[in-house]
């Protein structure tokens, strides 16, 4: 995208971003309630109104910068859609599925915008004014929601993989993982104040973008 100007590539970039990091909340707060816990309905979380999921600093700030620094990916995250962990009917099962919701969800939209890309580069040249657009929009939504559901696999609390692991590894080991929690968003910024978090999840964001545009005929 290196020909378009800044204003035309967060165009084409806003509604894949947007959408990957809304229905990966709404995703946590629908299997949720279907588990017992009202908690995100409640708080009016179960919307794709992208307006009550926006986070100031994850949503607008954190893409908008490493779209002006040319980065060559895009990131962010919305609000955490609140649940309580009491109200689900068997929390430490449950909550593995809450948790495996959201990178669920990516990956589903990773296939969509996969369709939308395909479609783009299958229209006549005649309807270049939509084609480049679905394609460049495609091609984000890919990128930014298999991006998305590889981090937040990461067996780290409070990623949707450490809660995963947590619910899924016997009490002594899970009770250990879940104390990594506070500690967590630290140990991130280590791994990428090092390089490390890019070398960790390249191979698996390699891996499911291939799989995607295979599935998708890309």
């Amino acid at each position: 995208m290196s020909e378009l100007s800044l204003p035309q590539v967060i165009a084409v970039a806003i509604l894949p971003v947007l959408f990957a990091i809304t229905l990966h909340e709404v995703a946590h707060g629908w299997v949720a309630k279907r588990f017992g816990d009202p908690t995100a309905q409640r708080l009016g979380r179960l919307t794709l109104n992208p307006l009550k999921h926006i986070d100031l600093i994850g949503t607008v700030l954190i893409p908008a910068l490493l779209l002006l620094l040319k980065a060559g990916f895009l990131f962010g995250w919305a609000k955490p859609v609140p649940v309580t962990w009491e109200n689900l009917r068997h929390p430490k099962r449950d909550m593995v599925f809450v948790a495996a919701a959201g990178p669920a969800a990516n990956l589903l939209m990773a296939l969509f915008w996969g369709g939308v890309a395909k479609l783009g580069s299958v229209l006549p040249a005649t309807a270049d004014w939509a084609a480049v657009p679905m394609q460049l929009m495609g091609e984000i939504g890919i990128t930014i929601n298999v991006l998305l559901m590889v981090f937040n696999l990461l067996p780290l609390p409070p990623l949707d993989g450490g809660r995963v692991a947590v619910g899924l590894l016997p009490g002594p080991l899970a009770w250990r993982l879940s104390r990594v929690e506070p500690y967590g968003f630290f140990i991130l910024l280590g791994l990428m104040a090092f390089g490390l978090l890019w070398f960790i999840v390249q191979p698996a964001v390699s891996i499911v973008t291939a799989l995607v545009r295979l599935v998708v005929g890309l």
